[in-house]
C-alpha cells in the first residue's frame, strides 16, 4: 500500500480501537484506554517503518561512455559513476531455487552490490537489461571465476 492508503487504514483502526475502549471505560474498565493508544501507536510505528523501508530505490543510468548508480531513500544517499571502459557484471547464480542472485558492478578496485531488494524475477530482468546494454557479465560460483 502507499503511505496515505497507510494512514487510512490507521486512521480506521484507531476509530474503531476507540470505540471499543471507550465502551469498556463506560462500563468501568478504563485501564484499556493507555493500552488501546500504545497498541495505536505500535501499529502506527510498525506501518511507518515498513513504508520506509520499501522506499528505497536504486537508480542505474547507462549512458554511451559511463555508468551511474544511485541508491538511497526519497533521495540519492549514495552514488558512484563508473566510466564503460573496464566495467563488467559479476553474477553469483541463486543456491536454492527460491534464493536471488548476487549482481555486483565492478569497475577496477570498486565494487557495488546492485538489486540486493529484489526478488528473484526482477534480478533475472534486471541482468538482461544490463546484458542488452553491452556491459559484459562475469559468472562465479563453486568452480571460481568464469568468464562468459
Amino acid at each position: 500500500m502507499s503511505w496515505r492508503g497507510n494512514q487510512i487504514f490507521l486512521l480506521s483502526m484507531i476509530c474503531l480501537s476507540a470505540l471499543i475502549s471507550i465502551g469498556f471505560a463506560l462500563i468501568g474498565a478504563w485501564v484499556i484506554l493507555p493500552f488501546a493508544g500504545l497498541e495505536m501507536l505500535a501499529l502506527g510505528s510498525a506501518l511507518y517503518y515498513v513504508s520506509w523501508k520499501l522506499s528505497y530505490q536504486q537508480v542505474i543510468n547507462i549512458t554511451a561512455d559511463s555508468v551511474t548508480i544511485d541508491k538511497g531513500v526519497y533521495k540519492p544517499k549514495r552514488s558512484w559513476l563508473f566510466t564503460r571502459d573496464g566495467l563488467s557484471l559479476s553474477v553469483q547464480p541463486e543456491e536454492h531455487e527460491w534464493s536471488t542472485p548476487v549482481i555486483q558492478l565492478r569497475h577496477q578496485q570498486n565494487l557495488v552490490e546492485i538489486g540486493e531488494f529484489l526478488n528473484q524475477a526482477d534480478c533475472l530482468t534486471l541482468l538482461r537489461l544490463l546484458k542488452d546494454n553491452g556491459i559484459p557479465t562475469r559468472t562465479w560460483g563453486a568452480a571460481g571465476k568464469q568468464a562468459f
